[in-house]
């Protein structure tokens, strides 16, 4: 799970609490996201999730920029070309003061074709030594009004200049971040997001070329309905896709500052996984630092670059994201799927998916272990359609691939209400899942995408 002893998103996000916004690094006038100004439009959504980026060259040159350049070629994205100025940064996790230059990058206005009662931000960049980004957020209400700018993540590839981390207690009144994602406060009322702005701003030591690259970033926008059963879905392919198989447990007790393994690394060892299945590999050079005695020393090494520090686990979402697409040719999202139609598109296609889901131990036959919060890997489907799934809660490696059954699989993921083993209503996580995908798909593999709204 995310992490043993803290409760799943949704239980904090369904609590009413009131904390001041916290300042960006850099002073910018918010801009007005509301209706009347939104600019982007679509057609009436056949699912309850909206997930846009921005990737291609038109894409970047459409935003506005201050002090960035676009890059063209096969990957294009953003840098810093000559820097807007240089502003102060204070880690909060180490004490240290240090001056960076930046430049900035805002998208234009896009209007969600969902009206969402949450958001999660995802990207894809190159952070080489020396530089880092924060990740902002920006949502109009349907009430006319404009959040203040959030704080969606401060985040580089490494851990030597920055570290890597969300950002707490900051809220409007009307929305909240928690951790890596934008919710209203009180759905219930009608509120709802139904535009946002994205802002990047890049970093870099002061009189260096140095500069990250940004490739991808986009939102997810979703309004899940409140439910506790979801209707069943109709088998489709029988498919299994060959994904390395690893197992957290067999890291229980490794690096108490990142989390200290077992069930805490779920999300990297998912990942690592998956990465692995795209062909991504470590040098030895990038794992001399993990203790030679540990097995599988990728999973040490995806947990440390996927920490939190503020949230103190490697359970974020978008940091897991961002991590996968450090390696040469992948791409990573956070989205939503609305049903093992879905995934099953997916795996015809060859791609494998990353989903969290939490359930109680009678609730998934064959798991041997309950959950508030846990990621798997989804890698196929049996003739009779029962979920094929490398499920790193296992003892050892060749333990981790499973076969649950169709029916407890798509509730226990899809649902957005459970009841615990005291029979108290906790929350679910609604689809949620991450994929990762080529930098460069293949027609079918952008076909499947596109059905399953990820482009």
């Amino acid at each position: 799970m995310s992490r043993a002893q803290q409760p799943s998103r949704r239980t904090v996000l369904a609590a009413a609490v009131a904390v001041a916004a916290a300042a960006g690094t850099v002073p910018a006038a918010a801009a007005t996201a509301t209706a009347a100004d939104a600019d982007d439009s679509g057609r009436a959504p056949a699912r309850p999730v909206d997930n846009h980026a921005w990737t291609t060259y038109l894409d970047w040159r459409g935003g506005t920029g201050h002090g960035v350049r676009t890059v063209p070629g096969r990957r294009p994205g953003i840098a810093i070309g000559v820097p807007e100025g240089r502003t102060d940064y204070t880690d909060p996790h180490t004490g240290t003061t240090a001056a960076w230059e930046y430049a900035t990058w805002t998208s234009p206005l896009h209007r969600l074709r969902v009206p969402a009662t949450e958001l999660i931000a995802s990207w894809n960049a190159d952070t080489p030594a020396g530089t880092w980004l924060q990740i902002e957020l920006q949502a109009g209400y349907s009430d006319g009004t404009t959040a203040p700018w959030y704080v969606m993540g401060r985040w580089a590839a490494g851990d030597q200049d920055i570290k890597r981390t969300s950002v707490d207690d900051q809220s409007d009144g009307k929305s909240s971040v928690w951790t890596d994602t934008f919710a209203i406060d009180d759905a219930s009322t009608g509120l709802r997001a139904i535009a946002y702005r994205l802002r990047l701003t890049l970093y870099r030591t002061p009189g260096t070329r140095r500069t990250p690259t940004v490739w991808r970033v986009g939102a997810m926008g979703s309004d899940i309905p409140d439910r506790f059963t979801v209707p069943a879905s109709t088998p489709g392919l029988a498919r299994e896709l060959v994904v390395p198989r690893y197992s957290q447990e067999i890291h229980k007790g490794q690096y108490p500052e990142y989390d200290n393994g077992g069930e805490a690394w779920c999300s990297p060892t998912s990942s690592q996984m998956i990465i692995e299945y795209w062909g991504g590999r470590l040098t030895p050079e990038q794992l001399a630092w993990v203790d030679p005695s540990y097995a599988d020393p990728q999973v040490d090494h995806a947990a440390r670059y996927t920490y939190d520090h503020q949230y103190t686990g490697c359970g974020n979402w978008p940091f897991n994201a961002a991590y996968a697409a450090t390696f040469p040719g992948i791409q990573g999202v956070v989205t939503r799927l609305t049903s093992l139609t879905d995934l099953e598109t997916l795996i015809a296609a060859g791609i494998p998916a990353i989903t969290s889901q939490s359930f109680l131990k009678t609730e998934l036959t064959g798991a041997g272990y309950g959950t508030s919060g846990h990621l798997m890997t989804v890698i196929g489907f049996t003739a009779a359609g029962d979920v094929i799934a490398n499920d790193p809660a296992s003892p050892s490696d060749p333990e981790v691939r499973r076969v649950y059954a169709r029916r407890e699989w798509e509730n226990i993921w899809l649902r957005t209400k459970r009841y615990d083993a005291n029979g108290q209503v906790k929350s679910g996580t609604g689809g949620v899942c991450y994929l990762y995908f080529p930098a460069r798909p293949t027609p079918r593999q952008l076909r499947a995408l596109a059905a399953v709204g990820v482009r």
